[in-house]
């Protein structure tokens, strides 16, 4: 049965929008319509920032017990929301089952991390013969995108929380039944109003109204670094505070010393992980001149034998549909772009997987690609990557380096050579031979990858401005 979401969360309540527009959700698997989303407008959006605001001065004043016991009862009743949640996952947006319940197990997991940050944060802390204290920013809007809506719903407002903020969200429009879900989880942990607010809406619309808002002190965006550039220009203004995790391209180096067998899958999951719709995928695989002719016959016989499309409901998928009927043509215009560029199918390419409808991509390698072709240039944002050579270390690390982006990248080799490269590299974060992912560690980008940081210390510190207060004899700790 189809489903019908009409109503926006402002003020702890869920109430319907001044917005009429109805947006249709798609079953990307089958390309069906599976419901509408009632959009919210320019109003609803100022609405939910004056409930904010209102609530504010409240929330700035709590304790840290009192932010800590938020973020657990958020992580409490985000836990009982996981299996409905894996199920929109796997309907709305086609997550290979694997991918989608660590994604929705991530959702509640943002809060408990959170909470361990804020167990020992320093919000004052003493310089010399000042006391400099952490204080709110003040009412913060946070825009979510759909490869991973509801797990940067819970991470931006668990941000937000354990810093004394109040919230606007805006999450994407094509992930609203995700949003209901994540929605209906935190209203039940009871915090008191207007401390989140939520607008499903366009970001042209209600997004544009949150990120130009006067009363609206900082953005958190996740996107199109197109996107986030705009949003720096719409704060201008009024000087919003900004974090942004933009587009990414990533480099994976294969050093000479490596064991193309075993690296190989890695390499696979770097490039192709969340069906290659992941800001942090490798997929400009670089390989020595010496070592390409091998590793290329390696990855297209691991590619052909390995790596499957189809439903999502199948342990053996490892790539679900695209998200869209948008987001499909748009990496087949790639898959065209690359072999008018010079490059080579070395597997996949255009069209659909052998039976398959709805908005699947075939998995696909380039060969024979040069950085300086757009399809090692651009964020195409699908299950394609582009193996390019290199002459020897230092052309790699010029390669990898050569590049408007700067969010992650991925080196394989001996450990103290793969070391040794990964300190070179311009990115945000360097994964070395597959290590694992740490909730605490800042994430974010360099170049047009984006501004600041998001998780641990480093990402509630953006949340919060340094107060100098001279002269004083006091010792108040926030506590």
């Amino acid at each position: 049965m189809a489903r019908f979401i009409e109503h926006i969360y402002i003020d702890g309540a869920f109430v319907n929008p001044h917005g009429n527009e109805l947006f249709d959700l798609h079953n990307p698997t089958t390309g069906d319509v599976i419901g509408q989303v009632r959009l919210g407008d320019a109003e609803d959006a100022r609405a939910a920032i004056a409930a904010a605001k209102r609530a504010f001065p409240a929330m700035a004043s709590t304790s840290r017990a009192q932010r800590r016991d938020m973020l657990h009862a958020l992580h409490a009743t985000m836990s009982t929301a996981i299996e409905e949640l894996l199920e929109a996952l796997l309907e709305e947006y086609g997550a290979p089952i694997a991918r989608a319940r660590w994604m929705a197990s991530y959702a509640p997991a943002c809060f408990a991390a959170m909470a361990e940050t804020l167990e020992n944060f320093p919000f004052e802390r003493r310089v010399g013969s000042a006391d400099v204290t952490m204080e709110p920013v003040g009412v913060v809007g946070l825009i979510t995108p759909w490869n991973a809506n509801a797990g940067f719903i819970c991470n931006k407002l668990a941000h937000a929380i354990a810093a004394g903020c109040t919230a606007v969200l805006k999450p994407s429009e094509m992930s609203a039944t995700q949003t209901e879900i994540v929605l209906r989880a935190l209203h039940k942990a009871g915090l008191p109003t207007g401390t989140y607010n939520l607008v499903n809406g366009r970001g042209d619309v209600v997004g544009a109204e949150i990120a130009t808002h006067p009363d609206v002190a900082k953005i958190s965006f996740t996107g199109s670094t197109a996107v986030g550039k705009a949003i720096v220009r719409s704060g201008a203004d009024t000087l919003k505070r900004v974090t942004l995790e933009l587009g990414g391209k990533s480099p994976t180096i294969i050093l000479d010393d490596v064991d193309l067998d075993v690296v190989i899958p890695a390499v696979i999951e770097a490039g192709y992980m969340n069906s290659g719709q992941a800001c942090i995928a490798g997929t400009r695989v670089l390989v020595s001149e010496k070592l390409r002719d091998e590793f290329e016959a390696k990855l297209k016989t691991a590619v052909e034998n390995d790596v499957r499309a189809g439903d999502p409901r199948d342990p053996a998928t490892t790539i679900g549909p695209m998200v869209s009927q948008t987001q499909w043509e748009r990496v087949q215009g790639y898959l065209r772009l690359g072999v008018e560029e010079g490059a080579a199918i070395l597997v996949g390419g255009e069209g659909k997987p052998e039976g398959l409808d709805g908005y699947f991509v075939r998995p696909t390698v380039f060969t024979g690609v040069t950085n300086d072709m757009r399809i090692a240039r651009e964020e195409i944002f699908g299950p394609v990557m582009g193996v390019i050579s290199y002459r020897d270390e230092e052309d790699a690390i010029a390669i990898a380096n050569d590049t408007t982006y700067g969010l992650s990248a991925y080196v394989f080799g001996e450990q103290v050579h793969a070391e040794r490269v990964a300190r070179r590299l311009e990115s945000g974060r360097v994964v070395i031979n597959g290590g694992a992912q740490d909730p605490h560690a800042p994430f974010g980008g360099v170049k047009q990858s984006g501004l600041g940081r998001e998780n641990g210390a480093f990402g509630l510190e953006a949340y919060l401005e340094p107060r100098t207060i001279l002269g004083s004899t006091s010792n108040h700790v926030l506590s």
